[in-house]
């Protein structure tokens, strides 16, 4: 078999796979305007779940983590963190307010600080980041397109193109995130990417 071919076939399997889960709550594209998602996050993929706790702890944690959502100063400080990054472009600045919120085992928080790392250049820390949203959340969605746009940049296309598919797993093929990826793999290598 060819290398196209066994690749294919393997795309095709992890499409099949993700296509069977679930659906789960759609995230949103970050950047589109109005509110940022704040969403809770979708159920974690038992495969990489850490090692099972005791259920009062499992429920301690997830108590704790939906509580930072209703929090009315973590809400306002994400959008804060949000609109320095979208709306003025510093995001030193967000790196630190963002640390400064306490969450950033969140998955949007990690996700818009790996994303900041992304935009300054150092794709060591973007990376870390990125990694750490999905461990925290393995379905998050903006996580998965941020990332596959940092394997594009590394030059790492078949790692975008599993991106892609884990992407189309969790929201199909019509959503922004999905679209936004596949877009960026239509261009040819080194045209350099614009968001």
């Amino acid at each position: 078999m060819s290398n196209s071919t066994i690749r294919l076939v393997t795309l095709a399997m992890f499409t099949a796979a993700f296509a069977a889960m679930p659906p789960l709550v759609p995230a949103f594209a970050a950047g589109g305007g109005g509110e940022p998602p704040m969403a809770t996050s979708p159920p974690s993929d038992t495969r990489s779940a850490p090692p099972p706790t005791s259920r009062a702890t499992q429920k301690a944690k997830k108590k704790a983590k939906e509580s930072s959502l209703g929090d009315p100063a973590f809400a306002a400080g994400y959008r804060t963190a949000y609109a320095t990054i979208y709306e003025r472009n510093d995001y030193a600045d967000a790196i630190a307010q963002l640390k400064a919120l306490g969450h950033d085992d969140h998955p949007n928080v990690a996700n818009l600080i790996g994303y900041s790392y992304r935009k300054l250049g150092d794709y060591k820390l973007a990376q870390a980041w990125y990694e750490r949203a999905l461990k925290a959340d393995p379905n998050h969605v903006l996580t998965w397109q941020y990332y596959g746009l940092w394997q594009i940049e590394q030059g790492n296309r078949d790692q975008a193109q599993y991106h892609l598919s884990r992407i189309a797993a969790i929201c199909g093929s019509d959503c922004t995130e999905y679209r936004s990826l596949a877009a960026a793999l239509e261009k040819p290598p080194g045209s350099g990417l614009v968001y």
